[in-house]
């Protein structure tokens, strides 16, 4: 993921600031980005870097465009990043969700971008400086069930759902109301990695009920399904990466 700087964040008013051009922070976000803007350029970073081992996975049993899609993607946004409006969460995530829509070949554009569009309608009301644990659950959730409407697929049915629905309520456990003190970012986003690389691994011996994979039949039985392990795979870069942040 390409990253840029920028001139910080304006905390009080609960907007970001214009972005200015320059080199990039090498630990792969830059260095004023809010939380959810980190996590969508470690994404978008991820989807990039792994091209290659996401689409060798997708071609086990599927068409191997999985990678070579994503990526395509993820760079427009990287490339298009300082453009991205900033007056609320929700219209940077429409922006990016409108990139991935059109420039994500085959099916992954489509549900990618549901994703995100759904997200975004989940924080329509937030400002940059009210978002918390419990709006990033209400993202993901909502992302999930953008995916299930479009991809007419749930839990079970071998998709990348089921790392993402786990991921998910794995996080929402631990931001709960009543848990009691507030859990570090950085630990919640190691609870969600190990969550979705759990969940990823436990496709192995499902059989695939939707998309390309489906139509292999039991061929499908003895491999992980390419987009949960990307959805680990992801997280994992998200957890690491935040621990390196401060």
């Amino acid at each position: 993921m390409s990253s840029t700087t920028d001139n910080g964040s304006d905390r009080s008013s609960g907007r970001r600031p214009d972005r200015g051009s320059g080199s990039g922070a090498v630990r792969g976000s830059g260095d004023g980005d809010s939380d959810l803007e980190f996590v969508v350029r470690v994404i978008a970073r991820t989807a990039v870097d792994n091209e290659r081992e996401f689409g060798e996975l997708d071609a086990v049993v599927g068409d191997g465009d999985f990678g070579y899609s994503l990526a395509r993607g993820f760079e427009i946004v990287l490339a298009d990043w300082d453009t991205f409006d900033r007056g609320a969460p929700s219209a940077f995530l429409r922006k990016v969700a409108l990139v991935i829509s059109k420039r994500v070949g085959g099916t992954s554009g489509p549900l990618w971008g549901t994703a995100f569009l759904r997200a975004a309608g989940a924080v329509n009301d937030r400002s940059w400086s009210e978002l918390g644990g419990a709006d990033a659950v209400a993202m993901l959730r909502a992302a999930a069930e953008g995916i299930k409407v479009r991809g007419r697929s749930d839990l079970g049915d071998k998709t990348l759902l089921d790392a993402l629905i786990p991921m998910t309520d794995a996080l929402e456990k631990e931001t709960r109301p009543g848990r009691g003190p507030a859990a570090d970012p950085a630990e919640l986003a190691r609870v969600a990695a190990t969550a979705a690389r759990v969940a990823a691994d436990a496709t192995t011996p499902m059989l695939a009920r939707r998309g390309r994979p489906s139509y292999t039949g039991e061929r499908s039985i003895g491999s992980p399904d390419a987009g949960a392990v990307a959805i680990a795979v992801i997280a994992e870069r998200v957890a690491d990466e935040w621990a390196r942040r401060t």
